[in-house]
């Protein structure tokens, strides 16, 4: 009897033993990203809308386009090679679908203090120079490009209007050749929103963005 009590009282102090460790573990450890957080939009999600600044100065949003139908959002930079090598690609795009009602929305994710030349009036000269048909917008903070879950230069999200929302059709890369235009043979992009315009079925939802690492201050 005298062990058996012995037994039980040894058992009790265990489980206090147990019960403290497990809780003193659970409150110094990280809490967890939730999925939304970690990873950003999915096909079919709703995108937020933004007011950023422009590289005219005026702040845009996306509610600013009454007429349009849907937006190409490239998450784009100045500095990066593969960024640079699309930009003629991306004018094309804003040329084309524009007035289809899917005009380009560029926005830079990067911090200029990681990467200077990526700064806002390096923004203002680059699109100067390359004379784009569409809005540059900044990403101040860097709050923007978590919501969506860009994590290259360039990056694209391509939204559709639905009952006042912008939901996410395709996510991933412009086209399956960054070197050379004339080498092209999966236009992923246009044939995404091809497919909109005649409401399709778009074949490829998603692709694996190609590119630099978007610059974030540590």
């Amino acid at each position: 009897m005298k062990n058996f009590k012995i037994l039980m009282v040894a058992f009790v102090v265990g489980l206090g033993l147990l019960s403290f460790t497990t809780t003193h573990k659970d409150k110094n450890e990280p809490k967890k990203e939730t999925k939304s957080a970690a990873k950003g939009y999915e096909v079919g999600d709703e995108a937020t809308d933004f007011k950023l600044k422009n590289v005219d100065g005026k702040m845009v949003s996306l509610s600013d386009f009454n007429s349009a139908k849907g937006f190409i959002v490239v998450f784009t930079c100045n500095h990066c090679p593969y960024a640079k090598k699309y930009e003629d690609r991306i004018i094309e795009l804003d040329k084309k679908y524009k007035s289809q009602g899917y005009p380009v929305i560029a926005i830079n994710p990067n911090d200029p203090s990681v990467q200077p030349e990526d700064g806002y009036k390096q923004m203002i000269d680059r699109a100067k120079q390359k004379g784009f048909t569409f809005p540059y917008l900044v990403d101040e903070g860097q709050k923007i490009f978590p919501q969506y879950g860009a994590t290259k230069t360039p990056h694209v999200f391509l939204l559709q209007k639905e009952n006042g929302k912008n939901i996410v059709k395709y996510i991933g890369a412009i086209d399956n050749n960054y070197e050379n235009p004339n080498d092209v043979s999966e236009y992923y992009v246009q044939d995404a929103v091809n497919a909109l315009i005649k409401n399709e079925p778009i074949k490829m939802t998603k692709t694996v963005a190609i590119g630099c690492t978007v610059k974030v201050k540590k």
